[in-house]
């Protein structure tokens, strides 16, 4: 598979199948991951794999966490959205509210208990970050994470990054014992695609670029 069908292709999932996925792939994955730029070279990345019954264990305390605490999906904004990214957002969910339908469960439950549960896949990447680092350098996790995201794509398998379960970072700090000078910025949900979902026929739109773009000449 070429690396642009790959970037075509690809679009997050949010049903997986059981099945484990082997140490060796999500191995390969990471190092084909890190080979992404960051500033200076400092690499400011930290993972942690979480799979098996301590997987499981995670995902029921965080959804335990969610219906005490009730913090849900939303964007992370400073002020208000201007009405042109409230919009796409909208028309999102619009688009995938006949696939809720389909399955016969409301939205806020899927979107967010699934968010907490990495949508049922056998793994969970958390991506941490020393806070000795400032909210700039997340740039460079973002960086990883588009190369991530591919290369699990390009080994068959399937993700979605959740950045829900980042408000519930004390809780699984204190599970899986993170230290404290580590900021959980984003986790991936990592497994194969459940093809039979209907979730999964659904991929998100996107704008014409004309909407995106000022050419300076």
């Amino acid at each position: 598979m070429d690396l642009l069908t790959i970037i075509r292709d690809r679009k997050s999932i949010r049903a997986f199948k059981p099945d484990s996925v082997p140490r060796e792939t999500i191995e390969e994955i990471l190092k084909l991951s890190i080979l992404a730029p960051s500033a200076i070279n400092l690499q400011p990345w930290e993972f942690h794999v979480v799979m098996g019954e301590e997987k499981q264990r995670l995902s029921r305390r965080l959804i335990k966490t969610y219906r005490e605490k009730q913090i849900s999906c939303g964007p992370s904004t400073v002020k208000p959205l201007p009405k042109t990214f409230g919009r796409r957002g909208f028309k999102t969910l619009e688009g995938m509210k006949p696939f809720f339908e389909e399955m016969k469960v409301p939205s806020d439950q899927f979107i967010n208990e699934g968010s907490c549960n990495f949508y049922g896949a056998p793994v969970g990447i958390l991506i941490c970050q020393d806070d000795s680092f400032s909210k700039a350098n997340f740039v460079d996790i973002g960086i990883l994470l588009g190369y991530f995201v591919l290369a699990a794509h390009a080994f068959g398998l399937g993700t979605c990054p959740i950045g829900l379960i980042t408000a519930y970072a004390d809780e699984m700090k204190d599970l899986l014992n993170i230290p404290e000078n580590k900021n959980l910025v984003i986790a991936i949900a990592l497994g194969y695609p459940d093809r039979e979902s209907p979730i999964n026929r659904f991929k998100s739109y996107r704008e014409p670029l004309e909407k995106m773009v000022r050419w300076v000449e």
